[in-house]
């Protein structure tokens, strides 16, 4: 008996359906059901909420999640052998699991979702940074979520965190906590996985805000930013002179030195640059 519901452990059920993780899918199961649960409390009171999860393999965060009292949970899945797996999960929680077949960027969970909607997912290592990129920019602001609570390798959970002047401030910090307070909430070792990674991990919670922190035209601070640290060892009037004729001009009127480099800049210098720059 597993601590959180009646169905079999994990490792009974992976060697029941042979579910080896496979890397080329960034795969990495948590076996840990008491660790799955204490990562779906991290994304609140789920009683009034529908949960998107991708990434759910044999399903442990998926029954963490259910046996926290998610509404619903809707489950993404890419690997058509945890699909068995899954089904016998669905079958315990009658009406409150759904799983799609697919890969997440490809598929649209609003058509399946009904608010309030949280994002709770041991993310696939090969496509995190990117999901979380297009959830922290979509088309318009508050977002069809209300939090994020997601696994990272150590490294990429304090890129989002990071702060100004440290070498780990870039982009993925300035997209997530302009937006969103960000924190880690939970460090785990490699040994927590099957297979184990080289890397240490991190769930991080981000709760999304109602309006970003500093006014700023998204697009617009998106390509500066983006701008500015792709090229980070260099200035500022060098990293963006593509970005305006008079880049050094716009970077003065907002306050910011143009001898400085990306990694100097806060989240708030970097949104008066995007209203300079979007001056036109």
């Amino acid at each position: 008996m597993s601590a959180i519901d009646d169905l079999p452990p994990l490792r009974a059920v992976i060697a029941a359906h042979g579910l080896s993780a496979r890397k080329s899918l960034g795969q990495n199961f948590l076996l840990d059901l008491n660790l799955t649960a204490k990562i779906a409390r991290q994304a609140g009171n789920l009683s009034d909420t529908d949960v998107l999860e991708i990434g759910p393999g044999p399903g442990g965060l998926t029954r963490g999640l259910l046996s926290e009292g998610a509404r619903k949970v809707l489950a993404i899945e890419k690997d058509a052998r945890c699909l068995p797996a899954l089904a016998e999960i669905a079958d315990r929680y009658p009406g409150q699991l759904q799983v799609i077949e697919g890969d997440a960027l490809d598929i649209d969970p609003l058509e399946h979702l009904t608010p309030p909607i949280r994002v709770a997912a041991n993310l696939p290592y090969n496509v995190g940074t990117e999901l979380l990129v297009r959830w922290l920019t979509p088309p318009t602001w508050p977002p069809f979520w209300q939090s994020l609570t997601l696994m990272f390798q150590r490294e990429v959970a304090e890129r989002i965190v990071a702060q100004p002047g440290s070498k780990a401030y870039g982009r993925l910090a300035v997209l997530s906590q302009w937006r969103t307070d960000a924190r880690i909430v939970l460090s785990l070792p490699p040994d927590a996985f099957t297979p184990p990674p080289k890397v240490s991990s991190a769930v991080v919670h981000l709760t999304a805000l109602p309006a970003p922190k500093f006014d700023a035209d998204p697009a617009v601070l998106s390509r500066v930013v983006a701008a500015a640290f792709n090229q980070r060892r260099k200035m500022l009037r060098a990293a963006l002179k593509g970005t305006a004729p008079d880049i050094e001009d716009r970077l003065i009127a907002a306050g910011i030195k143009p001898t400085d480099r990306a990694e100097q800049v806060p989240i708030e210098a970097f949104c008066a640059l995007a209203r300079e720059v979007a001056k036109g």
